[in-house]
Parts: C-alpha cells; sequence; structure tokens
C-alpha cells in the first residue's frame, strides 16, 4: 500500500519561517520508509523548492496547498495524509486527505509500522 505525506510548512516544519515541531530527521525517516514526501503550502513552489534544497532533503513534490487534488492520482496513492497546524476541510477533506494536526504528530505516527509506506 502506497502512502503519501504532505507536509505544510510554516507552524509545522523546524526550518520553516514559522518553526514547528516537526524536524527535517523526521521528514527525511519518513521518506526512508517508503512514504511518498512533499510539502504543500501557500508559499509559492520556489521557495518551498529552495528551502529543500537549501536542507538536502529529496522531497517527491511541492505544491501550492489549491493544487493537492491532483497528488493521490499522480503518485498511485492508497492513503495521503496532511500535517498542518489547522485545517478548513478544503484542503483535506475535499481532496481525500486525511489531516493530521501537526501538534500530534511529533511522535511521527506514521512511522508505527515500518513497512506502512511501502508499496506492495
Amino acid at each position: 500500500m502506497k502512502k503519501l505525506i504532505s507536509f505544510d510548512i510554516d507552524g509545522v516544519l523546524d526550518v520553516a519561517g514559522e518553526p514547528g515541531p516537526i524536524t527535517l530527521e523526521m521528514v527525511k525517516r519518513a521518506r526512508d520508509l517508503g512514504y511518498v514526501i512533499g510539502s504543500c503550502s501557500d508559499i509559492p513552489v520556489p521557495m518551498q523548492r529552495l528551502m529543500w534544497e537549501k536542507h538536502g532533503v529529496e522531497v517527491d513534490f511541492m505544491v501550492l496547498k489549491h493544487n493537492m487534488g491532483e497528488l493521490p492520482s499522480q503518485f498511485q496513492a492508497d492513503e495521503c495524509y496532511l500535517i498542518s497546524r489547522r485545517d478548513t476541510g478544503d484542503y483535506s477533506l475535499k481532496t481525500g486527505f486525511i489531516f493530521l494536526p501537526v501538534d500530534t504528530t511529533t511522535d511521527e505516527p506514521w512511522m508505527m509500522d515500518d513497512a506502512s509506506g511501502s508499496s506492495s
């Protein structure tokens, strides 16, 4: 089963202009476990790209939030998660993403099963 995690940036990632609790090591671990990972934000994609490149993190995608709906089919993901500070429903429910509030993800729930991110 292929799973995708989309990280919002501000208030989520520790390297954001408005830092959050998710470290880049946590993001890398999700990728190492086989998850499709990337960012969705209101921050323009070129700025998202610069952030990832500056920190040497390879991601599968970078999109503006209103384009999240394209990701599940693009990556043939069975489950998609949005990690963000808040969710209005516009970005997750309407696009088939499961919303995970960032303040509940510091124990890295996406890592509970090391095989969960692998595609089989």
